[in-house]
């Protein structure tokens, strides 16, 4: 499960810069896919110069317009040195799906700063793309030892563990990083400095999980839409469903009456 610190800052900046070219910092902020919400706006041919905008900035604004290969560019003009800029080129290529080019980038960011925790665990999700979960797993686990508590790590490390088919840890690591940020799970798009896995192959197992985790925690809403994405998609032993512990509290809600009653099919 990244999240981008700085995107009000960026948004002060975009509206700076870009309000005499026609208001489009008015515009609202679009999505991108696979990474935590940040702002966005339209494309503009290339971004205004100004002295106080360094190399870092205009990569940053290049990454929020989708525009990663000038934000390649641009974060090369910058410190050969800082391990930061060497980390957002990796997310870059990491957008680009070029996986190779966004390892190496990442491990130079380890090599410039080897107590970098955003880079250790964008490499471990490098790893994990690989399947090589053993050592996606090392990653997280040394990215957290780095960094403050994150529901981000957590939720790689329990997506890591899901992999391995090692269900109680991954539920464990889930639940912290649930504890850390109720929302950890919603986030779908945006950028940042810290990259979040997303792909668990056991989709209807995990969904159902999710859905557990949410009913134990109260968010009714939430564990049912879980629930029913675990139906659509096949999950087994869906009979023993009413009766599984995590949804007692369930149990008297019309909705969840009414999804077990549909009991949809796999799509």
């Amino acid at each position: 499960m990244i999240s981008f610190p700085r995107a009000r800052f960026l948004r002060c900046c975009f509206a700076a810069l870009l309000v005499p070219l026609g208001g489009f910092a008015q515009q609202k902020p679009v999505s991108m896919p696979g990474l935590l919400a940040s702002g966005s706006l339209p494309y503009q041919p290339d971004i205004p110069q100004h002295p106080s905008i360094t190399p870092e900035l205009r990569g940053d604004i290049y990454m929020a317009r989708k525009m990663y290969r000038e934000a390649i560019d641009v974060y090369r003009d910058g410190p050969p040195d800082s391990p930061v800029i060497a980390n957002k080129i990796g997310i870059a290529f990491h957008q680009l799906l070029l996986l190779d080019q966004a390892k190496k980038s990442y491990e130079h960011a380890i090599k410039l700063d080897s107590r970098y925790p955003e880079a250790i665990n964008n490499l471990g999700t490098i790893y994990y793309a690989e399947k090589n979960y053993r050592k996606a797993i090392r990653c997280y686990d040394r990215a957290l030892k780095y960094s403050a508590p994150s529901a981000s790590i957590l939720a790689n490390l329990g997506a890591a563990y899901f992999g391995r088919k090692e269900y109680t840890r991954a539920i464990s690591y889930y639940e912290q990083a649930l504890t850390l940020d109720p929302d950890v799970f919603e986030h779908h798009s945006g950028f940042g400095t810290m990259m979040q896995e997303r792909t668990v192959e056991e989709r209807a197992t995990f969904h159902l999980y999710l859905a557990k985790m949410y009913a134990k925690s109260g968010a009714n809403d939430r564990a049912l839409i879980y629930l029913r994405k675990a139906l659509e998609e096949g999950v087994k032993d869906r009979k023993k469903i009413p009766d599984m512990p995590e949804f007692t509290s369930l149990k008297t809600d019309p909705a969840f009456k009414q999804l077990l009653a549909e009991n949809p099919r796999p799509l």
